[in-house]
């Protein structure tokens, strides 16, 4: 790990103005992801600006739904009780991530801005169009079994972010409130926040240059109320997943009248399916909409020599995350 400075900001505008200025500097707050990152000298940072300081947290109901600090820590948004009762996807994708002391540290700003798991982005030994724009993508011919089959290019195929808090922010069309270093703040929906890989994968984000996650919110509908996240792991704890749903309905009367659907581990992005939306609504609550919809999300895919297993299997991830929903 290469030599830093290390500061606590007291105050947002002091922090952004710092990462602004530094291309070198780095926001820490709960460090669960950041430093593996340096230890592993895949980022150098000159130095590191602590914003646990600084006052984006709280936890609270707002007229039309959910506000969340991005300073909260994951086990106690995924364990609050608003969190629990109005929005269970959302608490199923904090408490079935990582382990519980990484819960207890990481923060919620944090959780979404986490990189790929893609071996060969994690080792410096080999080329990696992230870390290193045009020295290729050896993951297109080699181990790619835990890679994306949706919105893939042929720079990269890493699934960008690995976790799960994001499929359930992107399935329930959650905004994330964002501050510049002038104080300025912007919301953007979470599903314009990250960036398909296309050309330029070493871009990830929309986030300018010292600009912070400071709030998220989260609108309340009655399919986020009846709502659930399930993933499929290699192993049952600490491990991400090589699928996953994030699915909410309103059903009245056996029918479907609103739908959301977001799927992770497979997408380059945390992939929300409008297409399996479309097949739902209006529909009959049924296994066979189910497997019409799962059809429908997966259409697109684009596998691999190792990871065609995931077209079934986010399939059926799918399917079964629905008929947990209507019980």
């Amino acid at each position: 790990m290469n030599n830093f400075a290390y500061q606590q900001a007291s105050k947002a505008k002091d922090a952004t103005a710092i990462v602004r200025d530094d291309k070198q500097a780095a926001y820490i707050a709960g460090g669960t992801t950041l430093l593996d990152l340096m230890k592993a000298n895949l980022e150098q940072h000159s130095q590191l600006v602590d914003i646990n300081l600084l006052p984006f947290k709280g936890i609270e109901k707002t007229n039309d739904g959910l506000r969340i600090g991005a300073m909260e820590r994951m086990s106690d948004v995924g364990e609050h009780p608003l969190v629990l009762q109005q929005f269970p996807a959302i608490s199923e994708s904090l408490l079935l991530a990582a382990s519980p002391q990484l819960r207890n540290m990481a923060s919620m700003g944090g959780n979404i801005l986490q990189r790929t798991r893609c071996g060969y982005f994690r080792d410096p030994a080999f080329p990696c169009n992230k870390r290193v724009p045009g020295s290729g993508c050896p993951a297109l011919q080699g181990d790619n079994h835990n890679l994306a089959i949706l919105g893939t290019s042929e720079a990269c195929i890493a699934t960008s972010y690995p976790g799960d808090l994001s499929v359930a922010l992107v399935a329930f069309d959650a905004v994330l409130t964002l501050e510049n270093a002038k104080g300025k703040q912007r919301r953007v929906p979470i599903t314009e926040f990250y960036l398909l890989p296309g050309t330029t994968p070493q871009k990830e984000t929309v986030l300018e240059p010292g600009e912070l996650i400071v709030a998220i919110t989260v609108p309340a509908a009655a399919y986020t109320q009846r709502s659930t996240y399930l993933k499929v792991r290699e192993r049952s704890s600490y491990a991400y997943a090589l699928a996953s749903a994030a699915v909410g309905l309103e059903v009245q009367n056996g029918t479907i009248r609103a739908a959301r659907v977001a799927l992770g581990g497979v997408g380059t992005q945390p992939w929300r399916s409008r297409e399996a939306e479309q097949v739902l609504t209006g529909a009959p609550a049924t296994e066979a909409t189910f497997r019409a919809a799962a059809a429908a999300a997966l259409r697109g895919a684009q596998p691999r020599e190792h990871n065609r297993f995931k077209v079934e299997l986010a399939q059926n991830t799918l399917v079964q995350a629905l008929q947990k929903v209507v019980g």
